[in-house]
């Protein structure tokens, strides 16, 4: 198994840690911010993920690339891609249902 660990200054005066586990194709990622402890999107997750450094304030930025490497072909990254098409669809749906509401709107009126 490998691991990275990361401080990430974030809301807190204190940085939180930030570990990185890749075994096989399983990829853990933890974060003691108040998000990562209840199991919710942690931004320093997920910014690390994207090869972000910021926020860092450890002295392994370079490990970030690493990170982002790890992202490939791993159970995450499957997870990833299905919500990235979730929210692509999700875009495209509220841009129907915005031009749905313009045409009712206009109905009502004609």
């Amino acid at each position: 198994m490998n691991e990275i660990k990361f401080l990430v200054q974030g809301s807190a005066p204190e940085p939180y840690l930030v570990i990185f586990r890749k075994s096989g194709n399983n990829l853990i990622a933890l974060c003691n911010c108040l998000a990562g402890q209840n199991g919710m999107y942690c931004k320093h997750r997920f910014r690390i993920l994207a090869g972000s450094d910021e926020g860092i304030v450890s002295d392994n930025v370079q490990d970030v690339e690493i990170v982002k490497a790890w992202l490939k072909d791993s159970d995450v990254e499957k997870a990833l891609n299905e919500l990235h098409e979730a929210e692509a669809d999700l875009t495209k749906l509220k841009k129907k249902v915005s031009a749905l509401k313009k045409k009712v709107a206009k109905t009502l009126i004609e």
